[in-house]
């Protein structure tokens, strides 16, 4: 999968997913999005602050389902 764009704090975040299209682009989804529309399906890039930020995998957490 081709490298995505730099997400800001989505980058170390257990709530992004990676989402590749067939022209090679990947995308950063917030998986919070799902349960509360506060959060934006597709946030802006950079996200440099977040409300809902949780430190993923590369930071101690853990980041269920997210695309490698």
């Amino acid at each position: 999968m081709a490298p995505g764009p730099t997400a800001g704090l989505c980058d170390r975040c257990r709530h992004q997913q990676l989402v590749p299209n067939t022209r090679g682009s990947v995308f950063s989804l917030c998986r919070r999005s799902r349960a509360d529309p506060a959060f934006p399906r597709y946030p802006r890039l950079p996200v440099l602050s977040c409300p809902g930020f949780e430190p993923g995998p590369e930071t101690g957490g853990e980041a269920p389902g997210r695309l490698r």
